[in-house]
């Protein structure tokens, strides 16, 4: 959806834009490419391994990008170090990237062996997800399962987790896919997801807190923005766009910011054609008044 992402950010020569989630940098160089002389573009990811992909990819533009090593939720810490105050545009893209889901060897993708790990950040202290899977309680696990991954039968999965660990640890995806056809079947005729995709996005929120930040997001983004600053955000999942449709209808009440999208913005069926992995996308456009 970059033609609607460009719209949205309603992008002006000359004025700085941060993308919060960078990733390899295919929304920057668009952004990069209305910007046109004098204009400067921020972008952060939790990812250290596509910051170089990206800088290559970017490396046109010379002097006109800045990349950062941290979550969208440090935007104001980052904004502070280089002593800007408001910016004109701001770009959230909370999709998977292909880098983690192909690339990584993280366990992003149920689709292949590799450990269980589902850190964005390899380096940050915390749990992965095998971690979680071995240590945590029935009741915790069935609550991930349910509350992040919306999964109906949680609690029969969550008990089989716990009797299978008793037997051998879990440390691979295909330990985890195992147990996840165990207990919930394979992929019904008529359903389009596959059961471990639910139960994958489950554990890949609660390890890397992902809710957690956009939360924390979500409470400062409006003191960053410059007036009539816009900020876009694209989501994949129910529970996201649930928290940045309630934000924006908030800041829309209060008078804060002015809700450009009533109703989310969703790929056309030629771009799901092209790619499947966009059906899900929502997008939501907010302007500061």
């Amino acid at each position: 959806m970059v033609v609607e992402v460009l719209a949205g950010l309603n992008i002006r020569p000359g004025r700085l834009y941060v993308d919060g989630t960078v990733g390899e940098g295919g929304h920057a160089v668009a952004i990069l490419d209305r910007l046109m002389q004098g204009g400067e573009l921020i972008g952060l990811d939790r990812n250290p391994a596509v910051l170089p992909k990206a800088a290559d990819r970017l490396a046109p533009y010379t002097s006109r990008f800045r990349l950062f090593h941290c979550s969208f939720s440090q935007m104001g810490e980052v904004l502070g170090a280089i002593q800007v105050q408001e910016v004109a545009g701001i770009l959230l893209d909370l999709g998977l990237s292909l880098y983690l889901l192909e690339q990584s060897g993280r366990g992003f993708s149920f689709q292949l062996d590799e450990p269980l790990d589902m850190r964005f950040n390899p380096d940050e202290p915390g749990p992965t997800a095998a971690d979680l899977l071995n240590t945590l309680s029935q009741f915790d696990l069935e609550t991930i399962f349910r509350d992040f991954g919306e999964e109906p039968r949680a609690r029969r999965l969550a008990r089989l987790v716990v009797e299978t660990r008793r037997r051998r640890p879990f440390h691979t995806t295909q330990d985890l896919v195992e147990v996840i056809h165990q207990a919930l079947g394979p992929r019904r005729a008529k359903s389009r997801i596959h059961p471990a995709t639910r139960i994958f996005q489950a554990l890949r929120i609660a390890v890397n807190r992902e809710l957690d930040e956009l939360e924390k997001f979500l409470s400062h983004a409006p003191a960053w923005l410059e007036s009539q600053g816009r900020l876009v955000v694209l989501s994949y999942h129910s529970l996201e766009d649930r928290l940045v449709k309630q934000r924006f209808l908030e800041w829309d009440r209060a008078g804060v910011m002015r809700r450009l999208t009533k109703k989310p913005l969703t790929p056309s069926d030629a771009e799901v054609k092209r790619n499947p992995r966009a059906r899900a996308a929502k997008l939501r456009i907010a302007e500061k008044t």
